[in-house]
């Protein structure tokens, strides 16, 4: 039987922490760092599963920097990590990353709470995301979040730029998301 999970089930969240390690034990094996030298990532990410979970690996204890939000033209989450706002009443594109086609990232929420602690203050910007369709992180908040994490994005144009440069550079045909 065939089965799937999404980005805001555990059962697809917990293999992807083990990526994070098995890559930075690649970094170790080919010699590119030492054991315990912190590293950072960069994520292409629209539900925020997947970077999420590296967040999660670094909480048992792999060594990294920061994460580097990787985002589409639907640059939620870019803005979000710059200034704390996040205001899903924007436009929304359909892009060739499709994966990242996303203006509510659920997994954000596990992540606000992991780092905030405060479940009342969690339950407010969800409800306040829902009716309202945005909210605002406290300063405290979004500083701390900032420590962890930082945002870039790209549009389509940039994003065949890059695939044409890693083919040109490497002979590796990369997808549109590792692209971004």
């Amino acid at each position: 039987f065939f089965s799937s999970a999404n980005s805001i089930n555990w059962g697809r969240l917990a293999p992807q922490i083990v990526y994070y390690v098995s890559a930075y034990c690649d970094l170790i094996s080919r010699g590119d760092i030492k054991m315990g030298e912190r590293v950072d990532f960069c994520v292409p990410t629209g539900n925020f599963g997947n970077i999420f979970a590296g967040y999660l690996a670094k909480e048992m204890g792999l060594p990294v920097k920061r994460f580097l939000c990787a985002s589409n033209k639907n640059n939620i989450l870019t803005d979000f990590l710059e200034t704390g706002v996040y205001d899903r009443n924007r436009p929304f594109y359909t892009t060739m990353s499709p994966s990242m086609d996303i203006l509510i990232s659920s997994n954000l929420e596990r992540l606000l709470y992991l780092i905030s602690g405060d479940t009342q203050l969690v339950a407010g910007l969800m409800n306040q995301l829902k009716t309202e369709g945005y909210y605002q992180l406290p300063e405290e908040l979004l500083k701390k979040i900032q420590q962890k994490f930082c945002a870039y994005c790209c549009d389509d144009t940039q994003t065949k730029a890059s695939i044409r440069a890693v083919w040109e550079k490497s002979g590796y045909l990369c997808d549109t998301h590792t692209a971004v």
